[in-house]
């Protein structure tokens, strides 16, 4: 449960564009109408052929701005902003989705977690909570929740939302409760965290980064906290929406990432004993949908090292 009001500890939000210059432009503004006066931002572009980080970087010339010179994917750019952040002295690093839209009190309720399970729990150690996540909304439709705190499936080695895609029924919700899993679309965490576990795996570009640096922070005892107070609105497809095939191909691929680098044995066994049938089910039913990039990208989740 959190109590009180927080107003300090340095926190840069790490926002990165690749080719979304209109959304982009309304998660600055909105973490520009922050009532947390300690937030500053990094504006991160993943070399976007469209030109849009230089427009990005001429309209808020006060927000501060890395070009990485090419796409290095959500992990990648991510990361390059995050390492600058706590170079440049962050106690805290917020990644957001740039398709997203933050309440104004969204980043102090986050800050607020994290200071008000340290002081509920009696310590002063800030290793004691490793990440906190918000409640996120779909933005067509801001009374259905798209992540209300999370699970991991480890049979599926996959982050599980809870509440997806249900109303939300208790809007004025307050209590913060420990997670297995949080979604990398907004995520407080502190510096001392990424000190500590490191960023995101580089080599994962984009789907599932989230669900192993979970259980990174999971493995150095650290805790993963649900805010409720803290809300957002997410740009999400409709619902019913098939997967893009890149998002086939990395999911697919990047949990049998997860699985080599964090299963033993016997779980392995099972999630593969799972995963194959699964997979081969899906590429047929795409293949008679008349969806072949899809079925392809199902093979390659399937076969990529």
């Amino acid at each position: 449960m959190t109590s009180g009001r927080v107003t300090s500890g340095r926190v840069t939000a790490v926002v990165l564009n690749w080719c979304n210059e209109h959304d982009t432009k309304a998660c600055v503004d909105s973490l520009a109408a922050q009532d947390y006066p300690a937030l500053g931002v990094l504006l991160v572009d993943n070399g976007s052929p469209d030109g849009s980080g230089p427009r990005l970087h001429a309209r808020y010339p006060k927000v501060g701005y890395l070009q990485t010179g090419q796409n290095l994917g959500y992990a990648g750019g991510n990361n390059r902003g995050m390492k600058q952040a706590v170079d440049e002295g962050a106690e805290y690093v917020l990644v957001v989705n740039n398709d997203t839209v933050l309440d104004r009190s969204c980043v102090r309720e986050l800050v607020q977690a994290v200071k008000g399970e340290q002081d509920t729990g009696g310590q002063e150690d800030e290793l004691g909570v490793g990440a906190v996540g918000a409640k996120i909304l779909r933005y067509d439709a801001p009374d259905r929740i798209w992540f209300g705190g999370g699970e991991f499936d480890r049979l599926r080695a996959i982050g599980r939302h809870v509440d997806e895609n249900l109303a939300d029924s208790n809007p004025a919700e307050r209590d913060t409760r420990d997670v297995t899993f949080l979604t990398g679309c907004c995520l407080l965490i502190p510096a001392e965290t990424l000190r500590t576990v490191g960023v995101f795996r580089d080599d994962f570009f984009a789907y599932c980064e989230d669900v192993e640096f979970c259980l990174r922070v999971s493995r150095k005892r650290l805790r993963l906290v649900y805010a409720p107070t803290a809300r957002l609105r997410h740009r999400v497809p409709p619902v019913g929406t098939l997967p893009s095939p890149m998002q086939i191909r990395f999911r697919d691929r990047n949990r049998r990432r997860i699985v080599r680098l964090h299963y033993g044995a016997l779980d392995t066994a099972l999630f593969f004993a799972w995963y194959y049938p699964s997979r081969l089910a899906l590429m047929v039913r795409y293949a008679l949908m008349g969806e072949i990039e899809r079925a392809r990208a199902v093979i390659k989740g399937m076969t990529e090292a």
